[in-house]
């Protein structure tokens, strides 16, 4: 099979972690970009992409790359493009455009209509007709990435962005992106060989990562359709391999998943019976002051509030709660803390062993590591 230049979108910090599942699932000529993975790979790498790839948001595959000198150049090469390739006349079609430093497209907007212009006016000269735009449900999604004076236009395989599992219905006030959720799993280097416990998990999102992790079950695996079945090479029966290609895996630790809030866990309980791992999670309504679980050598991740919905005063006070409760009733495990409540991550009061720079959507965030030593600091590391 040809093999093609492919994309994986991520979200920033996460481009090592997914360029290691690209490599695993066979992804060749891998580099790294600014919230991207570019890679090489055939028609059964496209599928496994959407399929596998836990921190992957989606997955284009190029189809065309120019530079021009004008906006009128720009058409004519779109023009120029054989989209009866890639897509009939009877099929809808969207554009997504993102444009830096050009000086002919002062925005993403007007790039999108030139090159819709010259889609259409292809068609009308091969077929008599031109394909319809549709914004909502296209059949196929045409990606535009302009700076400066080259132009890369791709086809988005993937559709709707690959963070909709598919298993989400219900959710909290503030819901962890699932892309992020595993990407927060995969760099603690928690793999399924111990315990698991997310003591503050809202609508369950990490939880159900970490079971879906543990049992080796596809990021793909409830997710109804992708734009690659659209595609004019969509091979149904290469798909159906490669999701026969996977072979779940036995967990024999434990997730542990309790929130403060009822209705919140009843959320997280409904969304893990979506995701067939309801029986693989350990759920309780406690407070973290509270939360009574013996655990060692685990690995505890928590997502608490950032101050969109507390008081900076109760923020603190709540912050400095975890980091209590982490060393006196936790010692002996490993935490892991997301916030982008910088000033509220002091009263804490634990050293972080690192820090990592994440983004949970517009919001700048530090995912802290902490070592949970059973003893002073200073006596374990004699």
């Amino acid at each position: 099979m040809k093999n093609f230049r492919l994309v994986a979108k991520t979200s920033s910090g996460l481009e090592q972690i997914l360029a290691d599942e690209v490599e695993k699932i066979g992804g060749q000529n891998i580099t790294l970009g600014n919230r991207a993975v570019f890679y090489e790979g055939d028609l059964k790498i496209i599928y496994r992409s959407n399929y596998y790839l836990r921190t992957a948001l989606r997955i284009l595959k190029e189809i065309e790359i120019f530079r021009f000198k004008n906006v009128d150049q720009f058409y004519i090469k779109c023009k120029d493009i054989d989209w009866q390739k890639y897509f009939g006349v009877v099929q809808s079609f969207v554009i997504h455009s993102t444009v830096g430093k050009s000086k002919d497209f002062t925005n993403s907007m007007f790039a999108s209509l030139k090159a819709k212009d010259a889609i259409a006016d292809y068609f009308r000269d091969k077929a008599g007709k031109r394909p319809n735009v549709d914004t909502e449900n296209p059949d196929i999604v045409i990606d535009l990435h302009i700076i400066e004076d080259t132009c890369t236009i791709s086809l988005d395989s993937s559709g709707e962005s690959l963070h909709k599992r598919g298993y989400r219905i219900n959710q909290g006030e503030a819901p962890l992106n699932e892309v992020l959720a595993a990407g927060m799993i995969k760099l603690s280097g928690w793999d399924g060989n111990s315990d698991f416990m997310d003591p503050m998990c809202g609508s369950g999102t990490l939880p159900i990562e970490a079971a879906m992790i543990a049992y080796n079950i596809p990021a793909g695996k409830f997710r109804k359709n992708y734009a690659f079945e659209n595609w004019i090479d969509f091979d149904q029966l290469l798909l159906d391999d490669v999701k026969k290609e996977n072979i779940k895996r036995e967990f024999k630790n434990q997730i542990y998943a309790s929130d403060i809030s009822a209705s919140s866990l009843l959320n997280a309980q409904t969304n893990a019976r979506r995701a067939l791992v309801f029986n693989k999670i350990k759920f309780q309504v406690s407070d973290l002051k509270d939360l009574k679980i013996d655990l060692k050598n685990a690995m505890i991740i928590i997502n608490p509030p950032y101050g969109e919905r507390l008081k900076e005063r109760d923020l603190n006070e709540l912050y400095g709660m975890i980091g209590e409760r982490l060393k006196h009733q936790f010692a002996g495990n490993t935490a892991w803390i997301l916030s982008s409540s910088m000033e509220s991550f002091k009263f804490v009061g634990l050293k972080p062993a690192l820090k990592i720079d994440l983004y949970n959507g517009s919001l700048k965030c530090k995912f802290n590591h902490y070592k949970l030593f059973t003893g002073k600091r200073n006596e374990m590391t004699k």
